[in-house]
């Protein structure tokens, strides 16, 4: 596999990089510390620093030494989990209830390890702005940084995304054009009835009750009213009443999430939460209030900026270890807000075997150091073949 053999040679400093990141996370608008570090990484090679941009966010721009062309952008998140973490690892979280269980921390490496490599080399023509995103998880600060005018700022032609992906070996990428992950939307639906003693369920209007054939009815919008080749999912992950034996509760609140892969599914899947809510809430006679909240829109790859990117991840791995066929995935990615804005391609590369729980989102998840210098030579290609001038 051709690695950079410059980047190569400071693979350990990357993976001392990572170690600290590691050892330090911090969640959605909290990453004080880890902005810090960025920023003075950055400072170090040289390159121009901006922060500011959703609270924590740090952008560095670096110009090429072959002339004038256009910009693009590459982002890595920063941010960690509210996960605390059970790997026996001497760069453990030193942060209690808090973990890189996403793999945040490699993300951010790659991301410093081509931005030295470039400021060494600048073999381009045009401008590259290293985009260091707060908050991926959960709070949109992708959407956050774009609002703020993350683009009016720092203009680009096209923006780049990575993410590891358990599951598939280190040193392939996969990639498809058009939707590769889905919108993320969030509900809160209240039942409210008449609470009353258990042994007289007659005097009162029980939102329990209701609400137990209100869950069963929303799993009828996804197999009964979308078209089987059509992909949505709704699940209630939250149900909450009561907090003793012998009162039926007068209240009773549902939670979840629904994923589409198109805006107009989204829409559907809103109406339809909206419409069995208020029939429950009508057979049952009690009262309902629906919230449902827009969060992530669906991650949408560009075809022409697709074809770019798998063409500079083979030079990296090789024509067989690129993959254009993978399924998309029903979770969900905030820089979806950024591809609302710019042309571009959302990358997956593979970080190894899930065993032992080394799956996103998990305690004992950690982030494969193999992949460090995979990572940032594919963003090192990537900016030499969009900006070859």
């Amino acid at each position: 596999m051709p690695i950079n053999n410059r980047i190569a040679e400071f693979t350990g400093e990357m993976t001392e990089w990572r170690h600290h990141i590691h050892q330090h996370p911090e969640t959605a608008f909290e990453e004080h510390k880890t902005s810090d570090y960025v920023a003075l990484r950055l400072h170090e090679f040289g390159i121009a620093v901006h922060r500011g941009l959703a609270g924590t966010g740090v952008v560095g721009t670096l110009k090429g030494d072959r002339g004038d062309g256009p910009a693009i952008g590459l982002r890595a998140d920063m941010d960690a989990l509210d996960i605390e973490e059970a790997n026996d690892v001497d760069y453990k979280s030193q942060n209690p209830g808090k973990m890189h269980a996403c793999g945040h921390d490699g993300h951010t490496t790659m991301l410093l390890g081509a931005a030295k490599y470039l400021s060494e080399t600048r073999n381009f023509a045009g401008t590259v702005h290293f985009i260091f995103q707060p908050a991926e998880e959960n709070e949109g600060g992708g959407q956050v940084m774009v609002e703020e005018g993350l683009f009016e700022k720092f203009p680009v032609e096209s923006v780049y995304g990575m993410h590891n992906m358990p599951g598939i070996p280190v040193g392939e990428f996969a990639i498809r054009p058009g939707p590769i992950m889905a919108s993320c939307d969030i509900f809160e639906i209240t039942l409210k009835g008449i609470g009353t003693h258990a042994a007289l369920p007659d005097l009162g209007r029980d939102a329990i009750v209701a609400g137990s054939h209100l869950v069963s009815a929303l799993q009828t919008i996804a197999s009964r009213t979308v078209n089987p080749l059509d992909a949505a999912v709704v699940s209630v992950t939250q149900m909450h009443s009561g907090d003793t034996w012998n009162v039926i509760s007068e209240e009773a609140v549902i939670r979840g999430t629904t994923r589409a892969f198109k805006e107009e599914m989204q829409e559907h899947l809103e109406a339809e939460i909206r419409r069995i809510s208020s029939g429950i809430g009508a057979t049952f006679d009690v009262g309902v209030e629906v919230h449902y909240e827009r969060r992530y829109p669906p991650t949408i790859n560009d075809a022409a900026e697709t074809d770019l990117t798998a063409a500079v991840a083979r030079k990296i791995a090789g024509e067989e270890r690129v993959f254009l066929d993978k399924d998309p995935m029903m979770g969900a990615e905030d820089f979806a807000f950024m591809l609302n804005e710019k042309p571009g391609a959302y990358m997956w590369m593979g970080n190894g075997p899930r065993e032992g729980g080394c799956m996103l989102h998990n305690p004992n998840y950690d982030f494969n150091d193999e992949a460090l210098p995979i990572g940032a030579s594919y963003w090192a290609e990537l900016v030499e073949t969009r900006l070859a001038g």
